[in-house]
């Protein structure tokens, strides 16, 4: 029996579909240019207080598997602002920045399909979701981008990535600004 072709209508969907995920990746590409083209100016930024920190820290995350520095500016800024006021400004900045992975992975995951690391991260986030997001993002590692890019392609809600990843970077973000406030304060008195 022969598929009747489809309606217009139901092709709508596939094609906004497409094109959010073209655009997605657009706008990944985008920043991570921008991010690594910046990356010598960045610190320049921490004038501006905790709005400054939130910058840095979104550009250095908004990144994909691209190192950007973030945190030695988190570590330095914590011994002139208050460490949780540091931490609270790279946590959010960090969550909003992460959004360049998953949006990377609802693009399309072509790009690292086959890759070990990326299929065991995956796994994991398809198994424990949100809990693996916030484990993973404590950890300080390069590769949390491939968490977001695994969260992205398993089509999780935005605000529950996020609701995920702010507190894992905010425990990791604080601990790190901590870290400099103890060291800078010894070393400056």
């Amino acid at each position: 029996m022969d598929k009747a072709p489809a309606s217009a209508a139901s092709r709508k969907p596939t094609w906004l579909v497409n094109l959010s995920r073209i655009l997605a990746l657009v706008i990944v590409i985008g920043v991570t240019v921008a991010a690594y083209l910046l990356k010598d100016r960045i610190e320049n930024f921490a004038v501006y207080g905790y709005p400054g920190i939130f910058l840095i820290t979104l550009l250095a995350y908004a990144t994909v598997l691209i190192p950007v520095p973030g945190l030695a500016v988190v570590f330095a800024m914590s011994g002139l602002l208050h460490p949780v006021g540091v931490a609270a400004a790279a946590a959010a900045g960090a969550a909003v920045g992460e959004l360049s992975g998953y949006l990377a992975g609802y693009s399309g995951r072509a790009v690292i399909e086959n890759w070990k690391r990326y299929e065991k991260i995956t796994a994991w986030v398809r198994k424990y979701g949100g809990p693996a997001i916030l484990v993973l993002a404590v950890i300080p590692n390069p590769v949390f981008d491939l968490v977001g890019v695994a969260a992205g392609v398993l089509k999780m809600p935005i605000h529950k990535f996020l609701l995920w990843v702010f507190p894992g970077q905010f425990i990791k973000m604080l601990v790190i600004a901590y870290g400099g406030s103890l060291s800078i304060g010894r070393l400056f008195g």
